[in-house]
């Protein structure tokens, strides 16, 4: 604390929270080196509300329920597919964020995506990229298995945690 805060500082404050609010994120730290013995961390983040969190399942309730109304004998499976829907954060399967930033599915725009619904993935083979404070992080697969769902768009903010595929 004996440190002289740098004028800056209020600024980048600010800015972080700017950010914060217009990617809909929940958290964000950041580190400035300013020199030997000299930095800054930030630490920035907001309470999700139960409205925010709600929104995600009733946008993902209608795909199920077509298929419920198609078939009524079917109606004892259909809750339980509507439970991997519901969190796929919580599905055995899901490779989940291990960073904030920008979630990229191809190496380079207009190539094609490291991996597709359907393909089958080694432990260690890279399944994505994150974009983070302009560094590109390779993500590999943790486990082997096969591409079940991908729950991310390619260019979309992701934050820590956050699920992005399911491989079973």
């Amino acid at each position: 604390m004996a440190k002289k805060p740098h004028d800056s500082d209020v600024a980048f404050v600010k800015a972080l929270a700017e950010l914060l609010n217009d990617n809909e994120l929940t958290e964000l730290e950041v580190k400035r080196d300013y020199g030997e013995d000299d930095s800054l961390t930030v630490r920035v983040s907001r309470q999700v509300n139960a409205v925010m969190t709600a929104a995600a399942p009733v946008a993902a309730a209608p795909a199920p329920a077509p298929a419920a109304a198609a078939s009524p004998a079917a109606a004892s499976p259909a809750p339980a597919a509507a439970a991997p829907v519901d969190d796929p954060a919580q599905h055995p399967g899901a490779l989940t964020s291990p960073m904030v930033g920008t979630a990229y599915l191809q190496p380079e725009p207009g190539t094609a995506s490291f991996v597709s619904v359907g393909d089958k993935v080694t432990e260690g083979q890279t399944v994505l990229i994150i974009e983070a404070m302009k560094t590109m992080n390779q993500i590999a697969a943790p486990w082997g298995g096969t591409v079940k769902r991908i729950l991310v768009e390619d260019g979309s903010p992701v934050e820590f945690g956050a699920p992005l595929m399911i491989i079973e």
